[in-house]
């Protein structure tokens, strides 16, 4: 009896997480698997509204699942589309994959290219993205050989973190001193940014200095990711195997098992963007949390 109890009680406290407060993250049973009808889903980001924008690179779509459970298509054709960000009018930011640019797609589907090229040469791959309060744009840009490129090797030495001002056309490097950057985000008092490195399996924490420009680097997570996001006690979530959880000072307080091969990407959506969301391989979950995601 004593070990069935030990038991059970370790099971109970292994299925939450717990942040500051005693209330649980998320409990383990409610996540929810929403489909698996796509070849690899990424990029989730969040409008205004709550509505949640994912995509599936393999199948060159962006799809959406809006507040009210509905599931639907967003855009065909759309640049083999990777990371996604929103901007504040509305306008849905994408790391166009295909022909190595970012765009900004309007709600009434038109794009318009936002960045095509740096110093002449085609940049690895805009692969995640995060915005500023300025509306200038972060974007990491790691290697991966796509079977839909014509090249076969990159055209830059570096693969980079960038930034593009508002309104224009060159990008600015920030960071050349990562061998494979991948997940971004940054605090939305636009003090810090997180870089995910993952040749390196670690991610980075900067400080972002009045001009854009990036300093201070350490290293916060012994973990690389695909995509992160942050709630608004400021702890990271991280992607990989599963979904992992960790406070601002790097301490993991948690994990979400999700039972496909990889993680892609994750953000908190819905009406009171209390509700994560995580494109997995070929799926899309969701697991409601008791706190609130920030972007």
């Amino acid at each position: 009896m004593k070990k069935y109890f030990s038991f059970s009680y370790l099971i109970l406290v292994t299925s939450f997480s717990y942040a500051q407060s005693p209330k649980p993250i998320f409990v383990q049973d409610s996540l929810k698997l929403i489909s698996s009808q796509f070849k690899f889903t990424e990029g989730a980001s969040v409008d205004k509204q709550g509505n949640v924008f994912f995509t599936d690179q393999p199948n060159d779509k962006i799809w959406k699942y809006d507040t009210n459970g509905k599931l639907s298509l967003f855009m065909d054709k759309s640049g083999r589309a990777n990371g996604t960000y929103f901007d504040k009018k509305g306008n849905l930011i994408v790391c166009a994959d295909e022909n190595n640019e970012i765009w900004s797609i309007d709600k009434n589907k038109k794009i318009t290219v936002l960045f095509s090229d740096f110093e002449g040469k085609k940049v690895n791959g805009p692969n995640d993205i995060w915005l500023d309060n300025k509306g200038g744009i972060y974007f990491t840009d790691p290697y991966y050989q796509r079977n839909y490129w014509k090249r076969q090797k990159p055209e830059l030495e570096k693969q980079r973190v960038y930034y593009l001002p508002k309104g224009k056309k060159i990008a600015i490097i920030v960071a050349d001193d990562l061998q494979k950057p991948n997940g971004i985000v940054g605090t939305p008092d636009g003090k810090f940014l997180y870089v995910a490195d993952m040749a390196a399996n670690k991610t980075y924490r900067y400080k972002i200095n009045a001009d854009a420009s990036l300093s201070n680097r350490e290293v916060i997570i012994n973990q690389n990711s695909d995509g992160m996001t942050l709630d608004s006690n400021g702890n990271i979530f991280v992607t990989g195997k599963g979904v992992n959880i960790y406070k601002p000072t790097g301490e993991q307080i948690g994990h979400i098992d999700i039972p496909e091969e990889w993680c892609g990407n994750l953000c908190f959506g819905g009406k009171n963007k209390n509700i994560l969301f995580i494109t997995a391989s070929k799926s899309l979950y969701k697991i409601e949390t008791t706190v609130k995601g920030i972007e």
